[in-house]
């Protein structure tokens, strides 16, 4: 039997997922535990492309970007526990909810996305989370949020 995955770094979330530059918003998952919890790291950088438009002299990275790490985040911890490596899983969501933005979050901040389970089980579509992301143990984003896991047939 094999160890359960504890983290992902660029190239299993590249398998994991189908994100790429410029909407893969995470670098790694570490502190991944089945399918119950995980922490998404951002590290934060100027080249990214939507710094030149939001906005000019005062680049803040859009809160919908921060919710869509998470939401990456959460694909790759229910991903890897159900090993979906290469198996091109999908994952779309169907709700956002009691989203608030606490801080902005810029360039050279480092964002670390808390996600837990709220509901799903494997080989189910429909899963429920809750995400806090923060810098520096302060809180920027916090959501619960519902996506619909395609699942590749076997």
């Amino acid at each position: 039997m094999t160890e359960p995955l504890k983290s992902a770094d660029i190239h299993l979330i590249q398998r994991l997922i189908p994100h790429r530059y410029p909407f893969l918003l995470i670098d790694k998952v570490v502190d991944i535990d089945g399918y119950q919890s995980a922490r998404g790291i951002k590290n934060v950088t100027m080249n990214e492309p939507h710094f030149q438009g939001h906005f000019p002299g005062k680049p803040i990275m859009p809160g919908v970007t921060i919710v869509e790490a998470m939401a990456q985040t959460a694909a790759v911890m229910v991903g890897s526990a159900l090993g979906m490596e290469d198996r091109n899983l999908l994952v779309y969501f169907m709700a956002i909810e009691t989203c608030k933005f606490r801080r902005m979050v810029v360039p050279g901040d480092v964002l670390e996305m808390h996600l837990e389970t709220k509901r799903g089980k494997p080989g189910g579509k429909v899963w429920k989370f809750a995400g806090r992301a923060e810098v520096g143990g302060d809180l920027a984003c916090e959501a619960e949020f519902t996506a619909m896991m395609d699942l590749p047939k076997e």
